[in-house]
């Protein structure tokens, strides 16, 4: 049974209160990091947003992980806390307390949580924003509340993760405007549907798999209780996005595209349909640029700059000279009115339902396997999760045994987490690996070298 909840502002806010208490209680102030490597619940939203509203930096981590990639990121964390199951974040709400000493909370969350991202070479990256003065917590709070208009009358339906940035931050400006979240614990396109049927939701945030799926129920859900439908995470294919504007409520279905590190622009439907394809135009207090290279780079207000965590060199290369534009390597292009179009992500990168994966990690993993002599990992389109992630593996002829298909997707499932695992692993020959002149293998051509698109 997979679990919904309905969360008045009220009913959080108390329990915000009793999180930070505890979080206080246990000697943890503003900077300090508390991981939290939990599903969904709202204990888990209730501790993030009574963290951040003093000055206390969530670590959010996905509970899938493996023991031994969870230990890398908390290694570099260096959290004060850990908590990572749902015994241990009970007894944080029902630490007992001084009820009439509680902290004073923030009206806006001092800080972002601290989620991790990757790049080319595999290494997590810690994307941290520090604790912000007040001035600068409320202009990054009325930055996303400027947008989507959160009212008291409002309940957002939250179907991602809260490892998700996006999940976080639309939890929370919703209740932090006063009005109800209805949280589920993990997507399943039935049980949403229930719960779209059981709560008329007002608002939503999504990926464009959610989307694909709830549309692939056999019996369609109600949605005219929507005023407001987001999709981000991963490119929403033209026929999908389509069929989202004809089935919501017209002009709620809207569009951002962004980052862990930050957020480049929105688009409400009638720019798409004025403009099919874009991702929309700069948000507010924030302009594009495009590189020689044709890389995506957005020059950033103050409240919105990030560093990577104990990571000057990789800091650097995010942001220009001046520090006021970042890039995270996507290629695109603006027209003359300003819409971005995005030509790709990435090229480490494979969006899987919502959820990044990043090929140097997974490469790394299945190399380890004895007789395997080289990996190339990438994405392929996929009707249900966006894109699939594949492997095209070459053996060393003369390793004994033989390594094959299955010992690969066995090796990956013992030393991965699920979703970063193969679902298909092809054997080819060194020869059928597309590379460039200096030999490295070009992970975005594979797909179309082996025919799959």
């Amino acid at each position: 049974m997979i679990r919904v909840w309905r969360i008045t502002a009220a009913d959080s806010e108390r329990d915000q209160r009793r999180a930070a208490a505890a979080l206080r209680g246990l000697g943890l102030h503003h900077g300090d990091r508390v991981a939290l490597i939990l599903p969904n619940s709202p204990a888990l939203l209730a501790v993030i947003l009574g963290a951040l509203r003093t000055g206390v930096v969530p670590v959010l981590l996905h509970p899938g992980l493996l023991p031994a990639e969870r230990s890398v990121l908390l290694d570099d964390a260096d959290p004060q806390l850990v908590v990572d199951d749902e015994a241990g974040l009970t007894a944080l709400l029902d630490r007992p307390h001084n009820h009439g000493a509680w902290p004073e909370l923030s009206d806006v969350p001092l800080a972002r949580p601290m989620h991790y991202t990757s790049g080319t070479s595999g290494r997590p990256k810690g994307v941290w924003s520090g604790v912000l003065d007040e001035a600068d917590a409320r202009a990054l709070f009325d930055d996303e509340a400027g947008i989507w208009r959160f009212t008291p009358d409002d309940t957002t339906l939250i179907c991602s993760p809260l490892y998700h940035s996006a999940a976080v931050r639309f939890s929370a400006t919703t209740l932090l405007s006063g009005g109800s979240v209805v949280l589920v614990e993990r997507f399943d396109a039935n049980t949403v549907g229930q719960a779209m049927a059981e709560h008329g939701p007002t608002a939503a945030f999504m990926v464009p798999a959610h989307l694909q799926r709830l549309f692939a129920l056999a019996s369609q859900p109600a949605l005219d209780s929507f005023r407001l439908v987001v999709h981000a995470g991963a490119p929403c294919p033209e026929p999908l996005k389509r069929r989202a504007i004809e089935a919501f409520p017209a002009g709620s279905v809207w569009e951002f595209y962004g980052s862990t590190e930050g957020q480049f622009t929105v688009c409400p439907p009638q720019d798409w349909l004025a403009h099919p394809g874009t991702v929309g135009q700069a948000r507010p207090q924030r302009s594009l640029e495009i590189d020689a290279d044709g890389q995506v780079w957005c020059r950033a207000p103050a409240f919105a700059r990030f560093s990577y965590w104990r990571d000057p060199h990789k800091t650097a290369s995010a942001w220009n000279a001046d520090g006021t534009a970042f890039t995270v390597g996507d290629v695109g292009r603006l027209d003359d009115a300003g819409f971005l179009y995005l030509d790709g992500r990435r090229d480490d990168l494979v969006i899987s339902g919502g959820v990044n994966v990043y090929p140097a990690e997974v490469e790394q993993a299945i190399a380890a396997l004895p007789g395997v002599a080289e990996v190339a990992v990438f994405g392929v389109p996929d009707e249900r999760w966006g894109q699939r992630v594949c492997a095209a593996v070459v053996i060393d002829p003369a390793a004994s045994p033989v390594v094959t298909a299955d010992d690969v997707r066995l090796h990956a499932r013992s030393t991965l987490a699920t979703y970063k695992c193969p679902k298909d692993v092809y054997v080819v020959g060194p020869d059928d690996l597309p590379r460039t002149i200096t030999g490295k293998v070009r992970r975005t051509a594979v797909a179309q070298r082996l025919g799959l698109g």
